[in-house]
């Protein structure tokens, strides 16, 4: 277990993607957006990740800054999952509400480092 939040929650949270995309693979034969939701979904997690071994506070800024963006893309396709029925609404509801999760954390931290800047 990590100790940072933000490392522990995104994490949990693409390992959820990896098996919602094998879902979509498996069960609903759709590549394209499970494709799409993987990249970003498990992207999150890496460049938060990365930021924390930033060489700077510009350079973690930056990495935070990847990562917010690909949370709102996951947050994006989550939606558009639900809306087509592709998952079901109470599991959607669920992984959409860790990803607005993940995404508050992020927006904290940019703010914090930004006012350390």
């Amino acid at each position: 277990m990590n100790d940072n939040p933000l490392l522990e929650k995104s994490l949990r949270f693409a390992a959820r993607i990896v098996k919602l995309n094998q879902y979509l693979i498996k069960e609903k034969h759709e590549t394209i957006i499970s494709k799409q939701i993987v990249r970003s979904g498990t992207s999150i997690g890496a460049n938060a990740n990365e930021a924390v071994y930033g060489i700077s506070n510009a350079d973690f800024i930056a990495k935070l800054q990847i990562s917010l963006k690909e949370t709102a893309e996951t947050e994006y396709w989550l939606r558009l999952l639900i809306m087509t029925d592709y998952i079901e609404r109470s599991h959607g509801k669920s992984m959409l509400d860790d990803c607005l999760e993940i995404k508050r954390i992020l927006i904290a931290s940019l703010k914090t480092a930004k006012e350390k800047n």
